[in-house]
């Protein structure tokens, strides 16, 4: 079956609403990837708790990316995929030069995005990571050489799960940073993939493997019964 087309609009926490619809709706798991982007092993494994454990769902109807009525199509015919729905508020320009704006609540949390990257996503260069978080190169080296000042409370979180950036800008640099590293994306993608499917199918056999009946012996302690009663004599 050919590949759903990527829908131009896109969620803002892809994860948090695949737990939401994960636990109140009766959509399966490649309706959940089509609609957020993001793999069917994923979903499954955000289903079973393998990653994102703790992560509160996000309700895409109350934040008006998805309505109720889409919602209840698509729970009535598993062969339909859901659409995000339009929204009437102005897409937002990146600026072409200059460092990212990014809200007074969220800078706060831009160490734990740096740290991220830094420890999952090594083919991103600094000049990237500046742009994604909007920070500056000696923040991310004293973040890498653990000499900023909150290092001892730093939290490494996806810089799309903060609002920082998007998901598809995110992929964007990671992309760029394997082409020049001398990778092939999708290679690299498919290959994790691949380590996640082996990973979840691993998980799921240790689940479903019995388990020992390993115990202590009283068979000692039973009367042998070759023995008959009626041949002893006191």
């Amino acid at each position: 079956m050919a590949k759903a087309v990527q829908q131009s609009e896109t969620l803002l926490m892809p994860k948090a609403t695949s737990v939401w619809l994960i636990e109140n709706t009766a959509l399966t798991f490649k309706q959940i990837a089509d609609f957020t982007n993001i793999t069917e092993i994923e979903v499954e494994a955000l289903a079973n708790e393998e990653i994102g454990k703790g992560l509160v769902g996000r309700n895409p109807i109350e934040h008006s990316e998805l309505t109720k009525e889409e919602l209840e199509r698509c729970e009535a015919d598993p062969a339909a995929s859901l659409k995000i729905a339009k929204r009437n508020l102005p897409s937002v320009k990146a600026r072409s030069k200059g460092p990212r704006y990014t809200p007074v609540s969220k800078r706060g949390d831009k160490p734990d995005a740096i740290a991220y990257i830094i420890k999952n996503n090594a083919e991103i260069s600094d000049a990237q990571i500046c742009k994604l978080v909007g920070t500056t190169k000696p923040t991310i080296a004293a973040i890498r050489e653990r000499s900023h000042p909150n290092t001892p409370n730093l939290k490494p979180r996806h810089p799309a799960e903060l609002g920082l950036c998007t998901y598809q800008e995110f992929e964007t640099a990671y992309n760029k940073g394997l082409k020049a590293a001398g990778k092939d994306p999708e290679a690299v993608k498919a290959e994790l993939e691949a380590k996640q499917k082996a990973e979840l199918d691993a998980s799921q056999a240790n689940n479903q493997a019995p388990e020992s009946t390993g115990g202590f012996d009283f068979s000692n302690f039973m009367p042998d019964k070759s023995i008959s009663s009626d041949d002893g004599q006191f």
